[in-house]
């Protein structure tokens, strides 16, 4: 089953100010790695909210880096009600979008989400619109 929707970031809150250590006996590297958590609305087949743990090693001047996501996500799909975790990550180069990696945590689901499993992804519009959506299975 597909469930497609797009979604707005309604906070991002730096763990520490930008860019921020790893830990404290951080690795200077040429691009510095930031933490951040976010919090997400959807809209669309895709319903609800999710809190993310958001890495990035980005350089801003450039716009070329790489991020690593966590999210948890409460809501529908399709009409079907729970929560789940999910996992995605991309590389820029500052004009396009590589190496995607997207994928739902087995064993995450609750609810009538509960056994999902499966893969996605996401897409920014020209326009700015986030699109997400979840290809998927419940067991």
């Amino acid at each position: 089953m597909r469930a497609s929707g797009i979604f707005t970031v309604h906070a991002f809150t730096p763990a520490e100010p930008t860019p921020a250590p790893a830990s404290a006996g951080a690795v200077t590297t040429g691009t510095p790695v930031g933490l951040a958590t976010m919090e997400k609305r959807y809209e669309g087949e895709v319903i609800g909210r999710s809190t993310t743990l958001f890495t990035a090693a980005f350089d801003q001047a450039s716009g070329v880096g790489t991020y690593v996501a966590m999210e948890s996500f409460e809501g529908s799909l399709n009409g079907r009600s729970g929560t789940f975790n999910y996992a995605h990550s991309a590389t820029t180069s500052g004009s396009d979008r590589t190496a995607e990696f997207f994928v739902v945590v087995p064993s995450s689901g609750t609810g009538e989400l509960a056994g999902i499993t499966g893969s996605g992804g996401m897409a920014v519009d020209a326009d700015g619109t986030h699109r997400v959506w979840f290809d998927y299975e419940l067991g």
